[in-house]
């Protein structure tokens, strides 16, 4: 019998810092039908005194801490007013993130700051993808954009967001598609959004440099961690961007928090946000913390920036380690499907289940590639040759079996 355990987070007072849920669940090969992890934890010792180290976004003139906040897997207000109270200013969010949830969480938060203390980035979802070629359908129109952001901006409670994305674009095409970007032209016109950038997990030196030839944007949320191949590129890439005055925001640092794929070498943190910010052209990250123990790490890493060979040696590289739990999105793959399965979104999905246990962004995004439970049955063996070895097969049908679980069991 397989039982799945429904957890009620609506409540505030559940969520406060002495009372944080615990659960569990059988079945469904494992998981917990839970965001983040829930772990009871003391109550935070009052803001400290902290060595806070601050650049510059580029030709926006913001000027935020090196640390900041992906709230994406966070549902507990009282984190995130901690984060604030402890030095962080931008806040990194997006219409799709728990469903609305976490956009309403943080104006939740927000209403009792003053609004030039914090920043709030956003992002908002083009609209229909061909997920073989990356590219928008005709189906994607301005007008469903500016509808999706006219609800983050209710949910948030403000009149303006500091930074407004394209959500995910891994294509030239798509980060130039006029219909969109006339719809963000107009949103900043109107002074709903003081900035305008794009978000890419994959492909990002040719998105980059869209951006960089447009002269249209402002900012970009990138990929950007030691487990990429082509991570010379990406620098050369963002050292571009950086000389023409684009503010560089780094995503994926911990790339799913574990050096191989079953899980049993955890990274170490604060060598991860140090390989990433020795690129004095990366003006800031946003790791993902859920708990005040991984904000404390996270922070405290701000005390000193210098990457060292313990660091080398602590995040193996140099050592061909195995391709732990993250897919950097290269896209060898999708010519070797005959299924012609969108792979690297399939495998993003599955870092969102197992490494952050965020089950309700998994099936999300799932739920959005028209896949069939059973469209790896007609291949006895995978014909897929993952360079980072990933067996595909196993991975797709571990994570697209989240499809039959109703969304009312997702937070």
């Amino acid at each position: 019998m397989k039982l799945i355990i429904e957890v009620n987070m609506n409540n505030p007072k559940s969520l406060n810092r002495r009372n944080f849920l615990k659960t569990a669940a059988a079945g469904l090969g494992g998981y917990v039908i839970l965001s983040p992890d829930k772990t009871a934890e003391p109550e935070p010792n009052p803001p400290k005194k902290r060595k806070i180290v601050y650049r510059t976004l580029g030709k926006t003139g913001i000027k935020v801490p090196v640390i900041s906040m992906g709230v994406m897997n966070a549902d507990n207000p009282n984190l995130v007013k901690t984060a604030l109270d402890n030095g962080i200013v931008l806040l990194d969010t997006a219409w799709s993130y728990q469903r609305g949830k976490n956009e309403k969480m943080i104006g939740s938060v927000i209403k009792d700051y003053p609004r030039d203390s914090y920043v709030i980035a956003t992002k908002i979802p083009g609209g229909h993808v061909n997920r073989q070629t990356g590219l928008f359908t005709e189906e994607t129109t301005g007008e469903d954009f500016i509808k999706k952001f006219n609800e983050s901006l209710e949910r948030l409670g403000l009149d303006y967001v500091d930074i407004l994305y394209l959500h995910n674009s891994w294509k030239r095409e798509a980060t130039l598609f006029e219909p969109l970007m006339k719809a963000m032209a107009a949103i900043k016109k109107e002074g709903r959004a003081r900035f305008l950038g794009v978000s890419t997990h994959r492909n990002e030196p040719e998105v980059i440099q869209a951006m960089i030839d447009s002269r249209f944007y402002d900012v970009i949320l990138t990929s950007y961690n030691f487990k990429q191949d082509h991570i010379e590129q990406l620098r050369e890439s963002i050292a571009k961007a950086a000389d023409a005055g684009l503010g560089i925001v780094g995503m994926k640092t911990f790339t799913g928090g574990y050096l191989d794929e079953k899980k049993t070498k955890p990274i170490d943190p604060k060598a991860a946000i140090r390989f990433v910010l020795k690129d004095k052209n990366v003006h800031t990250i946003i790791p993902g913390f859920t708990t005040f123990e991984q904000m404390e790490i996270d922070l405290s890493a701000m005390e000193d920036l210098t990457f060292t060979e313990k660091d080398s040696e602590l995040l193996e590289l140099g050592y061909n380690s195995p391709g732990g739990v993250y897919c950097q999105g290269c896209e060898i793959c999708l010519k070797q499907c005959p299924g012609h399965l969108p792979i690297p979104d399939l495998m993003r999905a599955h870092m969102y289940a197992y490494a952050y246990k965020n089950y309700g962004a998994a099936k999300d995004l799932v739920s959005s590639l028209n896949v069939e439970t059973n469209q790896c049955d007609d291949c006895s063996a995978c014909t897929v040759n993952c360079i980072k070895g990933f067996n595909i097969k196993q991975k797709f049908t571990e994570v697209v079996s989240l499809k039959s679980v109703p969304g009312r069991f997702f937070v």
